[in-house]
């Protein structure tokens, strides 16, 4: 793997230093639906991007459309496996996010989040690099306070269906805080509530993308359980200006943060505004809860606004609107990603 020496540049927009011009940054996982995103807007800031992904649940043709970018490189690596990359800023997003695909492999994913945690942070040590890891509101499990703030410890059950995700993560954070306090790495923790967009796989498992699959193609909206379970829906471009503003931020500013949107819905609300949207005939149906599904996520993002000046702006309908034609074109066969 080539080394590429980076050089810095940081401009002020909206009272946060965001990097601009180029410097070499590492996006693990970044042929994901976030990760690609976020290579995306990086490269639209003028920065060099390699992307690291083993494409076991990315895909390439979430970043086909930025391979005629000369500052853009991908990386096959399995993050399981140590790596030496040059770079002065890494966001760790490597890990299967939705519940089909972290239950189908639950030793893999463990590991995925705990050696993959440990390789970014001995290349962090190793370069001096920022490392920025991708945490989740799955650390809190199905919590017993609402909203969730960055001091609750959470209700985690670890031997669950969901224990490979919650506790790889959870372990992952306690590598990444251990990290700093031993070795002085630069480090910051993002925690994601749950996030849709364009470039959510249609077979993803996620709420969002099976609604409105499920409502294009007229089929019944399966809920499981009685719907009364909340969520807290961020748009993709939001969840990634996050990211960046966080990156940005000085180095006192560590985390742990809740980054999603605080604006709070049922599930069964959610399946009715996609089947509005959609102007779809499907039903609504209702199916056995699964283990461990948390019966409620909503944020408390203060943090997030006192220290990054950040909050989501896109509400629920208008990034709907935009996931629903996304997802209408990949069903058509028509849809096309655009070159950065």
């Amino acid at each position: 793997m080539r080394s590429i020496v980076p050089s810095e540049g940081y401009c002020e927009a909206s009272g946060i230093a965001v990097p601009q011009g180029e410097r070499s940054v590492l996006v693990n996982g970044g042929a994901g639906f976030l990760g690609s995103h976020l290579c995306e807007r990086l490269l639209q800031r003028g920065h060099k991007v390699i992307c690291l992904d083993n494409f076991s649940t990315g895909r390439r043709a979430n970043v086909d459309h930025l391979t005629s970018n000369t500052r853009f490189q991908i990386v096959e690596h399995d993050v399981r496996q140590p790596f030496d990359i040059q770079a002065s800023l890494i966001f760790n997003f490597a890990s299967p996010a939705s519940p089909p695909d972290y239950q189908r492999d639950p030793v893999g994913t463990l590991l995925t989040n705990v050696l993959g945690a440990v390789n970014t942070l001995d290349c962090a040590r190793k370069t001096g690099a920022i490392v920025v890891q991708s945490s989740t509101s799955e650390v809190y499990g199905d919590p017993n306070q609402s909203p969730q703030r960055e001091s609750y410890c959470g209700n985690v059950n670890p031997i669950g269906p969901r224990g490979c995700y919650d506790e790889g993560k959870r372990s992952a954070e306690t590598l990444f805080f251990d990290y700093h306090r031993t070795y002085g790495v630069d480090i910051k923790v993002g925690r994601i509530f749950n996030t849709y967009g364009p470039r959510m796989r249609p077979d993803d498992g996620r709420v969002v993308s099976n609604f409105i699959v499920q409502a294009l193609r007229n089929a019944d909206l399966t809920i499981y359980g009685d719907g009364e379970q909340t969520r807290s829906f961020c748009y993709v471009d939001d969840l990634v200006d996050g990211f960046l503003r966080f990156s940005a931020a000085g180095s006192a500013c560590i985390g742990p943060i809740n980054l999603g949107n605080p604006a709070e819905f049922t599930v069964r609300r959610l399946a009715e505004i996609i089947r509005d949207l959609t102007n779809s005939r499907s039903r609504i149906v209702h199916l056995p809860r699964g283990g461990d599904d948390p019966r409620q996520r909503r944020p408390d993002i203060s943090r997030a606004a006192a220290e990054l000046g950040w909050q989501p702006c896109i509400g629920l309908e208008t990034g709907l609107t935009r996931t629903v034609g996304y997802f209408d074109g990949v069903l058509a066969g028509t849809q096309k990603a655009e070159v950065v």
